[in-house]
């Protein structure tokens, strides 16, 4: 009997890197596949990049962008999906106050490159405890340097041109996880609060001394909430 095969879906920047514990975590219980979104400019196209690959069956679990394109996901393929889970994301469409704060990060990335773009994008996201924390950003660093301005650029269109996800949320009826640092100040606790309260039966998960990179600022919190997700018997 094959494993049952579950989906990282990387936010912004992030390649299977960001999820290095998770899938030390639970590959003896699944098959932890993560695509790659890079040079893709849209929600669809990401989602359509992970139907090619997927099973007929499979679960799925998204951070911070790939949290949106999960919800993409299941409003095109809610019947193929086993288990939901989304961490530090969102569902809202994109605010008129959002675009010049996107637009000067891609300047940035054009103008001086990708590491000056780490430099001021990836600070503000951390835990203020990890910010100044070398050995801690320097891979995280080294993931972002390993796209292209025009990966970011590309990136960013899809982000911009993100559809309202909240008509979705009333759909999904499988096991759901919705999960999120205590700290994340860019996708805050209360949106994941009126996520999992829209869903029926989602579990909430708020992770204290965490930002909004969960997966690799607080691994083990959100690998024990992931076991358990999993382990939930199917209806």
């Amino acid at each position: 009997m094959s494993r049952p095969v579950l989906y990282m879906l990387p936010g912004l920047l992030c390649d299977e890197a960001v999820f290095a514990a998770q899938i030390a975590a639970l590959s003896d219980v699944c098959d932890v596949r993560v695509p790659s979104f890079r040079g893709l400019d849209s929600f669809d196209a990401m989602a359509q990049a992970v139907l090619a690959d997927a099973p007929p069956r499979f679960s799925v679990a998204g951070f911070s962008m790939g949290g949106r394109v999960a919800f993409r996901l299941a409003s095109i393929a809610m019947d193929r999906i086993e288990r939901f889970c989304a961490f530090d994301t969102g569902v809202i469409p994109a605010s008129e106050a959002e675009l010049p704060k996107r637009q000067a990060l891609v300047d940035i990335a054009n103008r001086d490159g990708m590491a000056a773009l780490a430099a001021a994008w990836l600070p503000p996201m951390l835990h203020e405890t990890r910010r100044n924390d070398i050995a801690f950003t320097a891979p995280l660093t080294e993931m972002v340097m390993r796209f292209s301005p025009l990966d970011h650029e590309k990136q960013i269109r899809a982000l911009i041109n993100r559809p309202d996800m909240r008509p979705v949320l009333a759909q999904i009826k499988c096991p759901t996880l919705i999960a999120c640092g205590r700290q994340d100040g860019f996708s805050p606790p209360a949106d994941h609060e009126a996520i999992a309260a829209a869903i029926s039966g989602a579990r909430l998960e708020i992770v204290e001394n965490s930002g909004h990179f969960l997966p690799v600022e607080q691994p083990d919190a959100l690998n024990k909430a992931l076991l358990q997700w999993l382990a939930i018997p199917q209806a």
